[in-house]
């Protein structure tokens, strides 16, 4: 027994310990050592000391002859390693889009080096995170001409770089930021003298374990070893993303108008694109380009969303389009006063800014589209995806708030351990445990009366624990990246009288008199049509039109515009609309069209109503025809 020893191995992945005995040779410990940490006989390297002195080869020298002694440490380098354990190994260096600035390997940040075991190189992250995560994010500051006392090359506590988590900038910022960004988060936790070597992304789970196999499974048996850990609910101190901007008001008043015709709620994906947001520290921004409103049962107190047999094609759509969808958008309001528009402000710290219900949609919307993230072991980490709320403010007008929902919200979603309370919209409830499912503790803490931390078991639970606000803009100066005047009927509002057909088509095609081809079809809700129209889909011929919309090349889409497939969809249109096809396009073209015939129904220029033939003013809003 005497002879026993374990010797302990050091490696870039962690350290791990080797029994032995003295009298074991060299080769007989490194096969042990190669079995112990997963490598090939050939494909790593022991040394003595820590500065690859002293190598260790596989011969059949005993250990006792090579001074190896009980616990004494012994260092293990991969095959075509320089680097020292000590150090932290980098990951793989993540691809960078063409469009992004392109940084070198050796000037990356911090926040791309974690140790391998807790990296998934593989993973493929959004363009945005690869750009941020290659840049520096220091806040500069002036020189204080008050407090610096030093020449213009020097630095002082006063004037030196801050980090992009501080704080105090954060607080003092106008208005404050409460949340610090997500890749500010991730320099605060891989900065520090050990540049993150100890830290990782975990994602919160509330599911037993499986392959515990000490005792029976669940109900009848539960272990510390797979039990989940119980949740304490805190404000969440970073947000995935800061920013959430509409490129114009087009976008959001005809979204609007189903609710201003109907009375009825509406909700619709925001498709567009994640951009650097500059106002705040390595900050993103999600860039609202189009509304697409899937199929949908509403009421002026309800939503109910129905199976959307487009969503597949209107995904692939906006991929060609350089876009994604990047939240959902819904509408709460009621009107207070008709003759001057106002709406009820309903929504407010005395009642709620989600609900529980709406918290749990969110949940489940973002766990669809989560955040590729290479830090994390499971190759994702929280979610992008935003929530927007169409609904009244203070001054009774209509506003556009923002939200997402924490992480721990989005892991009680996903793992079933969260449900809404039917009397109070602002209250969830977390379940308890069943024969059929654990369910951990959930907590949440609170002050009482006399101003104590208290803490509270989450049944019911307020859901401003899970809750994280962000400001939503339009831009002072209007972007368009569908620049069509007119506008083609949006999906799915059959309710309206507004219909996609041909018939619909004409009448769009021939309000565009004086507008380039590439004006006229750029426009988010006529694509869709052209690809998922069942009378002649253009899902396999469309992609040249698709690249011409991208790029704004007016060549390109005069290029796709002489194919066959245009000239049958303007004999289409030619024939549901009662024009002649050579009219329909030369108008189409650019040039003057034939007027519409009085036997025809006729689109109002206003307001886009189908009114019937022979008639001079719209019956919708009743502004003449002409």
């Amino acid at each position: 027994m005497a002879d026993n020893i374990i010797i302990r191995v050091q490696s870039p992945d962690g350290m791990k310990k080797i029994p032995s005995t003295k009298r074991e040779t060299a080769a007989a410990f490194l096969k042990k050592v190669a079995k112990e940490f997963g490598f090939n006989s050939n494909g790593f390297s022991v040394y003595l000391n820590r500065n690859k002195t002293g190598e260790i080869f596989s011969q059949n020298k005993t250990l006792s002859l090579l001074k190896i002694k009980h616990g004494d440490m012994l260092f293990l380098f991969p095959s075509g390693s320089s680097t020292s354990s000590g150090e932290v190994m980098d990951t793989a260096t993540p691809h960078t889009s063409s469009s992004l600035p392109s940084v070198s390997s050796s000037s990356s940040s911090s926040s791309s080096m974690l140790p391998r075991s807790f990296s998934a190189p593989h993973v493929q992250e959004d363009e945005i995170d690869q750009y941020l995560a290659k840049q520096e994010g220091k806040i500069y500051r002036n020189k204080d001409p008050q407090l610096c006392r030093h020449g213009a090359l020097g630095k002082c506590v006063h004037c030196v770089p801050l980090e992009p988590f501080d704080e105090d900038y954060l607080n003092h910022l106008d208005p404050p930021v409460k949340h610090m960004s997500f890749h500010a988060y991730l320099r605060k936790l891989t900065g520090g003298a050990d540049k993150g070597k100890f830290a990782a992304l975990e994602n919160i789970s509330c599911k037993i374990k499986s392959g515990c196999e000490g005792h029976p499974p669940w109900p009848e048996g539960i272990c510390t070893k797979c039990q989940p850990s119980a949740i304490t609910l805190n404000r969440q101190k970073y947000r995935h993303v800061d920013n959430i901007m509409f490129e114009n008001h087009t976008i959001a008043d005809r979204f609007l108008d189903f609710w201003r015709k109907t009375g009825s709620q509406r909700m619709g994906y925001l498709y567009g694109k994640y951009t650097e947001h500059k106002d705040i520290p390595l900050g993103i921004r999600a860039e609202v380009a189009a509304i697409y409103e899937p199929p949908q049962n509403a009421t002026q107190n309800s939503l109910e969303l129905l199976e959307d047999p487009k969503a597949a094609a209107v995904d692939e759509i906006a991929a060609k389009l350089g876009l994604c969808k990047v939240g959902w958008i819904f509408t709460d309001l009621l009107s207070e006063d008709t003759r001057i528009g106002t709406v009820r402000y309903t929504r407010n710290q005395d009642s709620h800014y989600l609900s529980a219900e709406e918290c749990i949609t969110a949940g489940y919307f973002q766990n669809l589209h989560s955040n590729p993230c290479r830090l994390s072991r499971d190759g994702h980490f929280g979610s992008k995806f935003v929530t927007v709320v169409a609904t009244g403010g203070p001054d009774n007008q209509v506003h556009f708030e923002g939200y997402q929902v924490s992480n721990q919200c989005m892991a009680l979603v996903r793992d079933e351990c969260l449900l809404p309370c039917k009397d109070a919209p602002e209250l969830g409830y977390a379940k308890e445990s069943s024969t059929e499912q654990y369910v951990p503790d959930v907590f949440y803490k609170d002050k009482d009366k006399f101003g104590n931390d208290v803490t509270f078991l989450a049944r019911p639970l307020p859901v401003e624990y899970l809750i994280i606000d962000i400001t939503t803009t339009f831009p002072k100066d209007p972007q368009y990246t569908f620049c069509s005047t007119q506008r083609f009927p949006i999906e799915n509002r059959d309710i309206l009288g507004e219909t996609q057909d041909f018939h619909s088509l004409a009448t769009y095609l021939s309000q565009c008199t004086t507008t380039a081809f590439l004006d006229i079809v750029s426009d988010f809700h006529l694509l869709l049509f052209l690809v998922t129209n069942e009378v002649m889909p253009l899902r396999d011929s469309i992609g040249l039109l698709l690249d011409a919309v991208k790029s704004s090349n007016e060549d390109l889409a005069q290029t796709w515009k002489k194919s066959e497939q245009w000239a049958t969809i303007e004999q289409l249109c030619s024939t549901e609309g009662g024009q002649p096809s050579s009219s329909l396009g030369y108008g189409a073209m650019g040039g003057p069209s034939v007027p519409a015939t009085s036997s025809a129904m006729w689109s109002c220029l206003h307001c886009t109503f189908m009114n019937q033939p022979g008639t001079e003013h719209c019956e919708m809003c009743s502004l003449p025809r002409s």
